[in-house]
């Protein structure tokens, strides 16, 4: 059982499973729970953001899902080891790598905010509403904004602006050095080879020490070609080869049609017998895997003409016409949203306590530090066990949609 959900072997038998934290999402409490709860649920793979405390925060709930791992056995979930953790990285401007911001200071004192309303990762904040920030605060919180876009086009001033960033080459050597990920995904985007070229020549180096690069690309006139061009740059690659379909990035929590796109993209990959695997993402959702298997792109080790693909582990999936697997970004963390809400709540109601007995008992300066640094404690999900396990649970209800077929 534990060889067949090795990651790697996931994705020979066509049944990966990756979490998207997001590329520039770095609110560390959340990824690092996240990554707790996936990887207990059985995740192959967690994809973050290439910067040091986030992949941090994601190996170290990795760790703890190890240590737990006695509790895992007693309940039917699908922990069976440790997921790749892999960096985002890109070659030029990208959806996926950028912020939004604003002066809300100029916003007009009667707009009824609707970048707040449509904010998923609820980043967008006003003081005199959200009490759980700084009373002086109002803006975008940088860590929680993943990129998704929605904001800007719906604020009816047009006040909100993007920033973006580019990975640069020169950090690629300490990404891979110093924070000791498994793979790491290339976003790039159909005419930029030379951009993509100067990247790789970066990564080169250190592909030796990874065990899967992953490239992810949208649709567009001339994609096949493309990515082609792009496989004869990295070729030859000593470690497995990922084509990501990003169909429509980050809106997979919009709705069950998000996901025709991304596997529209996977059927026409697929149909061009690129040497590597095909894994869906941008747009997946809880109707991913029934709309893959209703259209014969999953492998069924039950079925009977799938069994030479079963056996036969050196022929890449793309050229079976299967897909590999799934990767979930939005969709999967709104899943657990309700349930890190709730922790949340803990906090601040242990928080508010603490800071009650001070003004009612005059508790010292130093007492009240060291009982709200235990109570930190509590931001982490296996503190509260009851929680924990209803965020696994609540995982592995999407987890176990590929792992079961």
């Amino acid at each position: 059982m534990r060889k067949r959900y090795y990651p790697l072997n996931s994705l020979k038998e066509g049944h990966w499973f990756k979490l998207i934290c997001g590329a520039s999402f770095q609110h560390l409490p959340t990824v690092r729970n996240l990554t707790l709860a996936y990887t207990l649920a059985g995740a192959d793979c967690i994809d973050v953001a290439a910067d040091q405390a986030t992949i941090a925060a994601a190996k170290e709930a990795v760790q703890v899902a190890s240590q737990l791992n006695y509790w895992a056995k007693n309940q039917e979930f699908g922990y069976q080891g440790r997921p790749f953790i892999m960096a985002s990285i890109n070659d030029g401007e990208d959806p996926h790598f950028r912020k939004a911001e604003f002066d809300p200071t100029i916003c007009p004192t009667g707009c009824w905010r609707p970048c707040e309303k449509v904010c998923p990762a609820e980043a967008i904040v006003f003081s005199e509403k959200d009490s759980a920030v700084s009373d002086d605060y109002s803006g975008v919180m940088d860590e929680l904004c993943y990129g998704c876009g929605r904001c800007l086009s719906i604020c009816p001033n047009q006040l909100i602006q993007a920033r973006s960033y580019v990975s640069t080459p020169s950090s690629i050597a300490s990404l891979v050095l110093q924070t000791g990920v498994d793979a790491i995904e290339i976003h790039s985007q159909i005419g930029r080879e030379s951009d993509f070229q100067r990247l790789w020549k970066s990564i080169k180096p250190w592909v030796n020490q990874l065990k899967l690069i992953a490239i992810s690309c949208q649709d567009g006139e001339g994609l096949i070609e493309y990515l082609q061009s792009l496989y004869e740059i990295i070729s030859p690659l000593p470690c497995s080869l990922i084509w990501q379909t990003d169909g429509k990035p980050m809106s997979g929590d919009i709705g069950a049609g998000t996901t025709a796109a991304t596997i529209k993209l996977s059927q026409k990959v697929l149909d061009a017998g690129l040497p590597g695997y095909v894994q869906l993402a941008g747009g997946t959702n809880n109707s991913t895997v029934v709309k893959l298997m209703a259209l014969g792109l999953l492998a069924n080790k039950n079925l009977e003409q799938d069994k030479n693909y079963i056996k036969n582990f050196n022929t890449p999936i793309s050229e079976n016409k299967f897909i590999a697997g799934v990767a979930y970004g939005s969709y999967a963390r709104v899943l657990l949203s309700p349930i890190l809400e709730k922790l949340e709540k803990m906090h601040k109601s242990q928080l508010e306590a603490i800071e009650f007995a001070y003004d009612t008992t005059g508790v010292n300066t130093k007492d009240i530090n060291q009982n709200q640094s235990q109570n930190s404690q509590l931001t982490k999900l296996e503190t509260v066990p009851e929680v924990l396990w209803e965020a696994v649970n609540s995982a592995s209800s999407l987890v176990s949609q590929i792992k079961r077929f």
